[in-house]
Protein backbone atom coordinates (compact mmCIF):
# COMPACT_ATOMS: atom_id res chain seq x y z
CA UNK A 1 0.00 0.00 0.00
CA UNK A 2 1.38 3.37 -0.52
CA UNK A 3 0.86 6.86 0.80
CA UNK A 4 0.24 9.99 -1.42
CA UNK A 5 0.23 13.25 0.87
CA UNK A 6 -2.28 15.56 -0.86
CA UNK A 7 -1.65 18.81 0.49
CA UNK A 8 -4.58 21.28 1.15
CA UNK A 9 -5.01 25.22 1.68
CA UNK A 10 -7.94 25.20 4.26
CA UNK A 11 -9.19 28.96 4.20
CA UNK A 12 -11.60 29.99 6.72
CA UNK A 13 -11.44 27.10 8.98
CA UNK A 14 -11.68 29.75 11.86
CA UNK A 15 -15.48 30.15 11.57
CA UNK A 16 -17.70 27.79 12.62
CA UNK A 17 -19.11 25.80 9.42
CA UNK A 18 -15.08 25.72 8.14
CA UNK A 19 -14.00 24.10 11.80
CA UNK A 20 -16.25 21.44 12.36
CA UNK A 21 -17.66 20.25 9.60
CA UNK A 22 -14.35 20.65 7.22
CA UNK A 23 -11.61 20.61 8.90
CA UNK A 24 -12.68 18.38 11.85
CA UNK A 25 -15.26 15.93 10.45
CA UNK A 26 -14.35 16.10 7.13
CA UNK A 27 -10.40 15.99 6.60
CA UNK A 28 -9.12 15.02 9.68
CA UNK A 29 -11.85 12.55 10.06
CA UNK A 30 -9.89 10.65 7.08
CA UNK A 31 -6.93 11.21 9.10
CA UNK A 32 -8.51 9.65 12.15
CA UNK A 33 -9.42 6.47 9.76
CA UNK A 34 -5.87 6.36 8.35
CA UNK A 35 -6.65 7.62 5.05
CA UNK A 36 -8.85 7.24 1.85
CA UNK A 37 -8.32 3.92 0.37
CA UNK A 38 -8.57 4.70 -3.89
CA UNK A 39 -8.79 1.32 -4.29
CA UNK A 40 -5.60 0.74 -6.45
CA UNK A 41 -3.40 0.52 -3.93
CA UNK A 42 -3.12 3.91 -2.89
CA UNK A 43 -4.10 6.13 0.70
CA UNK A 44 -4.44 9.45 0.12
CA UNK A 45 -3.33 11.33 3.54
CA UNK A 46 -4.28 14.98 3.44
CA UNK A 47 -2.22 17.03 5.38
CA UNK A 48 -4.46 20.45 5.87
CA UNK A 49 -2.90 24.12 5.56
CA UNK A 50 -4.77 26.31 7.38
CA UNK A 51 -5.05 30.04 6.07
CA UNK A 52 -7.19 32.69 7.36
CA UNK A 53 -6.74 36.31 8.63
CA UNK A 54 -6.05 36.33 12.71
CA UNK A 55 -2.70 34.83 13.46
CA UNK A 56 -3.53 33.74 16.68
CA UNK A 57 -6.65 31.57 16.06
CA UNK A 58 -4.57 29.43 13.23
CA UNK A 59 -1.49 28.83 15.70
CA UNK A 60 -4.30 28.19 17.93
CA UNK A 61 -5.99 25.21 16.10
CA UNK A 62 -3.02 23.95 15.09
CA UNK A 63 -2.03 23.23 18.55
CA UNK A 64 -4.99 21.98 19.18
CA UNK A 65 -5.02 19.39 16.59
CA UNK A 66 -1.44 18.44 16.08
CA UNK A 67 -0.78 20.28 12.66
CA UNK A 68 2.05 22.12 11.57
CA UNK A 69 1.54 24.24 8.60
CA UNK A 70 -0.64 27.71 8.72
CA UNK A 71 -0.21 31.02 6.97
CA UNK A 72 -1.75 34.51 7.18
CA UNK A 73 -0.48 34.77 3.39
CA UNK A 74 -2.41 33.18 0.73
CA UNK A 75 -0.45 34.25 -1.94
CA UNK A 76 2.52 32.67 -0.68
CA UNK A 77 0.72 29.44 0.39
CA UNK A 78 -1.01 29.41 -3.61
CA UNK A 79 3.03 29.72 -4.76
CA UNK A 80 3.48 26.46 -3.02
CA UNK A 81 3.69 23.89 -5.78
CA UNK A 82 3.34 20.86 -2.83
CA UNK A 83 0.05 22.17 -2.10
CA UNK A 84 -2.34 20.33 -4.26
CA UNK A 85 -5.85 21.74 -3.56
CA UNK A 86 -7.40 24.81 -2.48
CA UNK A 87 -10.64 24.77 -0.14
CA UNK A 88 -12.42 27.80 0.78
CA UNK A 89 -15.18 28.56 3.67
CA UNK A 90 -14.44 32.50 3.87
CA UNK A 91 -17.43 34.95 4.08
CA UNK A 92 -18.92 35.11 0.95
CA UNK A 93 -17.68 38.46 -0.02
CA UNK A 94 -13.91 37.03 0.18
CA UNK A 95 -14.37 33.95 -2.34
CA UNK A 96 -14.60 35.10 -5.55
CA UNK A 97 -10.87 36.64 -5.84
CA UNK A 98 -9.63 33.92 -4.07
CA UNK A 99 -10.90 30.90 -6.08
CA UNK A 100 -9.91 33.00 -8.83
CA UNK A 101 -6.23 33.31 -7.67
CA UNK A 102 -6.27 29.52 -6.49
CA UNK A 103 -7.62 28.50 -10.40
CA UNK A 104 -4.24 30.72 -11.83
CA UNK A 105 -1.98 29.27 -9.75
CA UNK A 106 -2.96 25.99 -11.07
CA UNK A 107 -4.43 24.66 -7.76
CA UNK A 108 -7.92 22.01 -7.92
CA UNK A 109 -10.55 23.88 -6.31
CA UNK A 110 -13.57 22.70 -3.78
CA UNK A 111 -15.19 25.52 -2.27
CA UNK A 112 -18.54 26.25 0.00
CA UNK A 113 -21.28 28.10 -1.48
CA UNK A 114 -22.52 30.42 -3.08
CA UNK A 115 -19.74 30.56 -4.84
CA UNK A 116 -19.63 34.34 -5.84
CA UNK A 117 -21.94 37.16 -5.08
CA UNK A 118 -23.04 37.82 -8.37
CA UNK A 119 -24.03 34.93 -11.17
CA UNK A 120 -21.52 36.58 -13.48
CA UNK A 121 -18.65 36.30 -10.77
CA UNK A 122 -19.94 32.25 -10.53
CA UNK A 123 -19.78 31.87 -14.09
CA UNK A 124 -16.54 33.90 -14.95
CA UNK A 125 -14.89 31.09 -12.25
CA UNK A 126 -16.52 28.11 -13.76
CA UNK A 127 -14.78 29.57 -17.06
CA UNK A 128 -11.22 29.97 -15.33
CA UNK A 129 -11.51 26.93 -14.16
CA UNK A 130 -12.38 24.48 -17.41
CA UNK A 131 -10.01 26.44 -19.35
CA UNK A 132 -7.30 26.51 -17.00
CA UNK A 133 -7.73 22.41 -16.36
CA UNK A 134 -8.15 22.06 -12.64
CA UNK A 135 -10.17 19.56 -10.98
CA UNK A 136 -12.89 21.82 -9.49
CA UNK A 137 -15.88 21.31 -6.76
CA UNK A 138 -18.90 22.68 -4.87
CA UNK A 139 -19.94 21.75 -1.21
CA UNK A 140 -23.92 20.58 -1.88
CA UNK A 141 -23.76 18.82 1.42
CA UNK A 142 -27.85 18.20 2.24
CA UNK A 143 -28.00 15.73 -0.92
CA UNK A 144 -25.60 13.79 1.64
CA UNK A 145 -28.07 13.87 4.64
CA UNK A 146 -29.89 10.53 5.64
CA UNK A 147 -33.19 11.95 5.40
CA UNK A 148 -32.39 12.95 2.05
CA UNK A 149 -30.85 9.96 0.79
CA UNK A 150 -33.55 7.92 1.93
CA UNK A 151 -35.98 10.08 0.01
CA UNK A 152 -33.64 10.37 -2.93
CA UNK A 153 -33.99 6.08 -2.49
CA UNK A 154 -37.77 6.53 -2.59
CA UNK A 155 -37.91 8.97 -5.57
CA UNK A 156 -35.53 6.55 -7.79
CA UNK A 157 -37.83 3.53 -6.81
CA UNK A 158 -41.31 5.11 -8.25
CA UNK A 159 -43.00 5.45 -4.91
CA UNK A 160 -44.49 8.67 -5.05
CA UNK A 161 -45.85 7.60 -9.12
CA UNK A 162 -46.26 11.42 -9.98
CA UNK A 163 -44.65 14.03 -7.97
CA UNK A 164 -47.69 16.88 -7.52
CA UNK A 165 -45.70 19.07 -4.93
CA UNK A 166 -42.54 19.64 -2.50
CA UNK A 167 -43.01 21.66 0.80
CA UNK A 168 -40.49 22.63 2.37
CA UNK A 169 -39.82 24.30 5.96
CA UNK A 170 -36.34 25.74 7.54
CA UNK A 171 -35.35 27.77 10.31
CA UNK A 172 -34.89 28.90 13.75
CA UNK A 173 -34.63 31.41 16.20
CA UNK A 174 -31.45 33.46 15.58
CA UNK A 175 -30.98 35.43 18.94
CA UNK A 176 -30.42 39.22 18.40
CA UNK A 177 -27.34 39.32 20.32
CA UNK A 178 -28.50 41.83 23.34
CA UNK A 179 -29.79 39.41 25.96
CA UNK A 180 -28.50 36.49 24.27
CA UNK A 181 -25.35 35.67 22.08
CA UNK A 182 -26.92 35.32 18.43
CA UNK A 183 -25.92 31.15 17.20
CA UNK A 184 -24.99 33.23 13.42
CA UNK A 185 -22.15 35.75 12.94
CA UNK A 186 -23.30 39.28 12.36
CA UNK A 187 -22.03 39.59 9.11
CA UNK A 188 -25.01 37.54 8.11
CA UNK A 189 -27.48 40.50 9.08
CA UNK A 190 -25.66 42.95 6.43
CA UNK A 191 -26.57 42.96 3.01
CA UNK A 192 -23.36 45.07 2.49
CA UNK A 193 -20.97 42.00 3.63
CA UNK A 194 -23.08 39.55 1.54
CA UNK A 195 -25.40 38.20 3.75
CA UNK A 196 -29.33 37.46 3.63
CA UNK A 197 -31.28 34.44 4.19
CA UNK A 198 -31.81 34.40 0.16
CA UNK A 199 -27.98 34.20 -0.61
CA UNK A 200 -27.39 31.49 1.82
CA UNK A 201 -30.50 29.09 1.86
CA UNK A 202 -31.65 29.29 -2.16
CA UNK A 203 -28.18 27.70 -3.94
CA UNK A 204 -29.27 24.78 -1.17
CA UNK A 205 -32.51 24.78 -2.49
CA UNK A 206 -31.73 24.82 -6.20
CA UNK A 207 -29.47 21.53 -5.83
CA UNK A 208 -31.73 19.83 -3.62
CA UNK A 209 -35.02 20.39 -6.04
CA UNK A 210 -32.47 19.70 -8.83
CA UNK A 211 -30.99 16.34 -8.15
CA UNK A 212 -34.64 14.90 -6.79
CA UNK A 213 -37.08 16.57 -8.32
CA UNK A 214 -36.21 18.16 -11.47
CA UNK A 215 -34.58 21.87 -12.71
CA UNK A 216 -36.20 25.13 -11.20
CA UNK A 217 -38.01 26.64 -14.23
CA UNK A 218 -38.89 29.99 -12.40
CA UNK A 219 -39.05 31.32 -9.22
CA UNK A 220 -41.49 33.89 -7.04
CA UNK A 221 -40.35 34.78 -3.64
CA UNK A 222 -40.89 37.47 -1.18
CA UNK A 223 -38.29 38.38 1.15
CA UNK A 224 -38.06 40.17 4.49
CA UNK A 225 -35.85 41.68 7.43
CA UNK A 226 -38.40 40.53 10.22
CA UNK A 227 -35.85 41.74 13.33
CA UNK A 228 -34.12 44.93 11.40
CA UNK A 229 -31.87 45.93 14.69
CA UNK A 230 -28.97 43.12 15.94
CA UNK A 231 -26.35 43.28 18.37
CA UNK A 232 -22.81 41.95 16.66
CA UNK A 233 -19.77 39.97 18.67
CA UNK A 234 -18.95 43.20 20.30
CA UNK A 235 -22.07 44.04 21.75
CA UNK A 236 -23.24 46.26 19.66
CA UNK A 237 -26.11 47.41 17.95
CA UNK A 238 -26.25 47.45 14.36
CA UNK A 239 -28.97 47.70 11.67
CA UNK A 240 -29.46 44.66 10.03
CA UNK A 241 -29.58 45.32 6.24
CA UNK A 242 -29.72 42.00 5.06
CA UNK A 243 -33.55 39.79 4.56
CA UNK A 244 -33.56 37.11 7.73
CA UNK A 245 -36.38 35.47 5.98
CA UNK A 246 -37.80 34.73 2.79
CA UNK A 247 -41.14 32.57 0.76
CA UNK A 248 -40.25 30.92 -1.90
CA UNK A 249 -42.08 29.05 -5.12
CA UNK A 250 -40.51 27.51 -7.15
CA UNK A 251 -42.00 25.67 -10.84
CA UNK A 252 -39.65 22.44 -11.41
CA UNK A 253 -39.08 21.00 -14.68
CA UNK A 254 -41.80 18.53 -15.06
CA UNK A 255 -44.66 20.60 -13.50
CA UNK A 256 -44.24 19.83 -9.72
CA UNK A 257 -44.38 22.66 -7.37
CA UNK A 258 -42.23 23.15 -4.82
CA UNK A 259 -43.19 25.89 -1.44
CA UNK A 260 -40.28 26.49 0.30
CA UNK A 261 -39.75 28.78 3.63
CA UNK A 262 -36.51 29.67 5.17
CA UNK A 263 -36.34 31.80 7.96
CA UNK A 264 -33.94 32.91 10.85
CA UNK A 265 -37.23 34.34 13.15
CA UNK A 266 -38.89 31.49 13.46
CA UNK A 267 -39.34 29.30 16.67
CA UNK A 268 -39.70 25.75 15.32
CA UNK A 269 -42.13 23.39 16.25
CA UNK A 270 -41.35 20.17 14.07
CA UNK A 271 -38.80 17.11 14.78
CA UNK A 272 -36.17 18.48 12.91
CA UNK A 273 -35.22 21.92 11.71
CA UNK A 274 -35.08 21.47 8.33
CA UNK A 275 -38.18 18.92 6.83
CA UNK A 276 -39.89 18.72 3.13
CA UNK A 277 -42.87 17.00 2.36
CA UNK A 278 -43.29 15.62 -1.44
CA UNK A 279 -46.84 14.40 -2.27
CA UNK A 280 -47.45 12.38 -5.27
CA UNK A 281 -50.22 10.55 -6.71
CA UNK A 282 -49.18 7.06 -5.49
CA UNK A 283 -47.47 8.48 -1.92
CA UNK A 284 -46.05 11.06 0.26
CA UNK A 285 -43.01 11.48 2.30
CA UNK A 286 -41.72 13.42 4.89
CA UNK A 287 -37.86 14.02 4.73
CA UNK A 288 -35.90 16.00 7.81
CA UNK A 289 -32.23 15.81 8.45
CA UNK A 290 -32.12 11.96 9.46
CA UNK A 291 -35.62 10.91 9.55
CA UNK A 292 -38.13 9.88 6.76
CA UNK A 293 -41.74 8.44 7.15
CA UNK A 294 -44.09 7.75 4.69
CA UNK A 295 -47.83 7.48 3.69
CA UNK A 296 -48.86 5.12 0.50
CA UNK A 297 -51.48 5.97 -1.82
CA UNK A 298 -53.36 2.51 -0.24
CA UNK A 299 -52.71 3.01 3.71
CA UNK A 300 -53.49 6.59 3.28
CA UNK A 301 -56.45 7.55 5.59
CA UNK A 302 -60.36 9.59 4.63
CA UNK A 303 -60.26 12.70 6.65
CA UNK A 304 -63.24 14.51 6.94
CA UNK A 305 -63.48 18.18 8.56
CA UNK A 306 -65.62 18.32 10.99
CA UNK A 307 -64.45 21.40 13.36
CA UNK A 308 -67.43 20.24 16.02
CA UNK A 309 -65.45 17.41 17.31
CA UNK A 310 -61.84 16.75 18.74
CA UNK A 311 -59.73 14.94 16.73
CA UNK A 312 -59.91 10.68 18.06
CA UNK A 313 -56.22 9.77 16.30
CA UNK A 314 -52.81 11.15 15.70
CA UNK A 315 -52.37 12.08 12.20
CA UNK A 316 -48.71 11.27 12.59
CA UNK A 317 -49.07 7.85 13.70
CA UNK A 318 -50.59 7.37 10.36
CA UNK A 319 -47.13 7.60 8.58
CA UNK A 320 -44.16 4.62 8.46
CA UNK A 321 -40.53 5.37 9.64
CA UNK A 322 -38.18 4.46 5.74
CA UNK A 323 -35.14 2.09 7.50
CA UNK A 324 -31.94 3.28 7.31
CA UNK A 325 -30.66 0.42 5.25
CA UNK A 326 -26.81 1.14 5.65
CA UNK A 327 -24.88 3.48 7.71
CA UNK A 328 -24.73 7.10 6.82
CA UNK A 329 -21.08 8.32 6.97
CA UNK A 330 -21.19 12.75 7.89
CA UNK A 331 -22.54 14.51 4.91
CA UNK A 332 -19.27 16.43 4.13
CA UNK A 333 -16.83 13.98 4.67
CA UNK A 334 -18.56 11.73 2.09
CA UNK A 335 -18.50 14.56 -0.37
CA UNK A 336 -15.01 15.34 0.55
CA UNK A 337 -14.17 12.15 -0.11
CA UNK A 338 -16.20 12.01 -3.69
CA UNK A 339 -13.79 15.16 -4.46
CA UNK A 340 -10.72 13.36 -3.34
CA UNK A 341 -11.47 10.42 -5.77
CA UNK A 342 -12.51 12.51 -8.57
CA UNK A 343 -8.89 14.60 -8.16
CA UNK A 344 -7.00 11.35 -7.73
CA UNK A 345 -8.59 8.80 -9.22
CA UNK A 346 -10.27 10.32 -12.33
CA UNK A 347 -13.99 9.13 -10.55
CA UNK A 348 -16.96 11.24 -12.19
CA UNK A 349 -18.15 14.38 -10.24
CA UNK A 350 -20.83 16.63 -11.15
CA UNK A 351 -21.16 19.10 -8.32
CA UNK A 352 -18.71 21.84 -10.05
CA UNK A 353 -18.45 25.04 -10.49
CA UNK A 354 -21.40 24.96 -12.86
CA UNK A 355 -23.60 23.99 -10.42
CA UNK A 356 -22.41 26.52 -7.57
CA UNK A 357 -23.52 29.01 -10.31
CA UNK A 358 -27.01 27.72 -10.68
CA UNK A 359 -27.36 27.93 -7.05
CA UNK A 360 -26.17 31.95 -7.14
CA UNK A 361 -28.52 32.56 -10.22
CA UNK A 362 -31.64 30.77 -8.32
CA UNK A 363 -30.63 33.44 -4.98
CA UNK A 364 -30.17 36.34 -7.71
CA UNK A 365 -33.08 35.69 -8.87
CA UNK A 366 -35.22 35.11 -5.96
CA UNK A 367 -33.84 38.96 -4.97
CA UNK A 368 -35.24 39.96 -7.72
CA UNK A 369 -38.77 38.26 -7.53
CA UNK A 370 -39.35 40.20 -4.44
CA UNK A 371 -37.87 43.56 -5.27
CA UNK A 372 -40.07 43.64 -8.30
CA UNK A 373 -43.13 41.63 -6.85
CA UNK A 374 -43.45 39.10 -9.76
CA UNK A 375 -42.52 35.90 -11.09
CA UNK A 376 -39.03 35.27 -12.81
CA UNK A 377 -38.28 32.96 -15.48
CA UNK A 378 -34.93 30.84 -14.54
CA UNK A 379 -32.95 30.09 -17.84
CA UNK A 380 -30.47 27.40 -18.15
CA UNK A 381 -27.36 27.92 -17.00
CA UNK A 382 -24.49 27.16 -19.78
CA UNK A 383 -20.72 27.63 -19.43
Amino acid sequence: MTRKTVRIAMNGVTGRMGYRQHLVRSVLALREQGGLDLGDGTVLWPEPVLVGRREHALKALAEQHGLEHWSTDLDAVLADESVDIYFDAQVTSAREEALAKAVRAGKHVYTEKPTATGLDGALALARLASEAGVRHGVVQDKLFLPGLLKLKRLVDGGFFGRILSVRGEFGYWVFEGDWQEAQRPSWNYRAEDGGGIVVDMFPHWEYVLHELFGRVTSVQALTATHVPQRWDEQGKPYDATADDAAYGIFELEGGAIAQINSSWTVRVHRDELVEFQVDGTEGSAVAGLRKCRVQHRAATPKPVWNPDLPASYSFRDQWQEVPDNGEFDNGFKAQWELFLRHVYADAPYHWDLLAGARGVQLAELGLRSSAEGRRIEVPEVTP
